[in-house]
Order: C-alpha cells, then structure tokens, then sequence
C-alpha cells in the first residue's frame, strides 16, 4: 500500500499523514509549495509532491505508484465566493478523475456532518456543504472503492473520548478531534466493512468503546 494524502499541510490533513506514518505506510503527500510543507512535515518517510487539485495534468504525475487516495482538501474560509465549489467540488473531482485513470484501490474522502442539509447556517459561507455533497456524490457514481468521513466540529486537540460511527444523515450535532479524524481514515483502508460507506463521526465522553471494525460494522 502506498497512499496519496491530498490537503497534506491542512490541519487534518496532517494528522492523517502522521497516522499512516506511525504504521509505516509510505505516504506521498501533495503540496503546493515543498519548502513550506517540509516545515509542517517534517518527517523523512513522507515524499512530497508538487501539485495543486485544481490542476488535473499535475495530479495525474503527482500520483506516481499510489494505491490508496486520502483526500483532506477544503477550502479555507475567504471573501472568495468560487473557493468552495473550486476545493471541495472541483478539486475532488479532479482526483477522483485521476484516481480512475490510475486505478487506485479506495478513496477515502474527509467531508462534514450535515452534508446533506441544506437550510444550514455553514451554507452561508458560500455553499460548503452544498459542494461537499457533490463531491461525495461524484465519488460514489465513480465505480472506486469509496469511504466518506463526516466529522462533527473538528478540535484540534485530542481527548480520551470513545468515537461514535452512524449511518448518514443520523447525526446532526456534536464535534471529534482531529486526531480521531485521521484514524478513522486510516482504519478505513484496512476494515474490509469501511468500503463503498458514508459514516458520520463524533467523539463523546459516554460512549461505550469499540473497535474499528465494530464502528464500521454498525454502519450500513
């Protein structure tokens, strides 16, 4: 297994790149400029990348011999209206294009909770979850092996909390470290229930603990 990490230098992004890292995946991560990406990742293990998902020919190259897609790319909040229909649409479109075209195993793609509602207030900010629904759309009309994460407001520290897992469209509120974001990614490639899957995650200090495969088990 080699795995492609799109949105590498983001804050989830990042997390999964050092999740696949510590069980020794060789990870090729996709950045738009090396020297900065090389101070966010710093370890050795991660081959680094030139590309931008807005360039479909670039992402062909930037491919090289991966097998498995991670696609953590969003748009950052801005005045630009076009960001996240370009980030989160376009751009995983693209990759899914370029997936095809290299034939890669599965596609595991980092979305939102609520994806589905439209009347929501994240929708103010120029769509998101409009765009983000037609991205896991495309993903799923793809023909690849697909799971699609939907995290609940995303912390940037962890925290001993148990994960919750649920169909799509069940939960509608709550919030997950990051860390826990990217394990569920990462699992996602190795738990034979995870595929052609939408699981929507929070992290909550009641739940009862289980394993990655009773997670994506309960999901279907």
């Amino acid at each position: 297994m080699k795995a492609f990490v799109a949105g590498a230098t983001g804050e989830t992004g990042r997390r999964i790149v050092q999740e696949l890292t510590a069980r020794n995946i060789p990870v090729r991560a996709l950045v738009r400029d090396v020297e900065k990406a090389r101070s966010i990742l710093p370890s050795e293990e991660v081959e680094l990348v030139e590309g931008d998902v807005l360039d479909p020919q670039s992402l062909v190259t930037a491919l090289g011999d991966s097998t498995v897609i991670l696609s953590a790319t969003g748009a950052k909040p801005s005045f630009d209206p076009t960001g996240p229909y370009k980030v989160d649409y376009e751009g995983n479109k693209n990759l899914v294009d370029a997936a095809k075209a290299k034939g890669i195993e599965h596609f595991v793609i980092v979305s939102s909770l609520a994806a589905s509602k439209f009347f929501h207030p994240l929708n103010l900010f120029w769509l998101i979850l409009v765009w983000k629904k037609q991205a896991e759309e495309y993903l799923q009309k793809s023909g690849l092996t697909y799971t699609i994460v939907r995290p609940g407001g995303l912390k940037n520290e962890d925290n001993t909390d148990s994960i919750i897992m649920q169909n799509a469209d069940t939960l509608f509120d709550g919030s997950i470290p990051r860390q826990k974001v990217a394990q569920v990614c990462v699992e996602a490639l190795f738990e034979p229930a995870a595929g052609n899957k939408i699981v929507e995650i929070v992290a909550k200090p009641e739940a009862a603990s289980k394993s990655f495969g009773e997670l994506f088990a309960g999901v279907v």
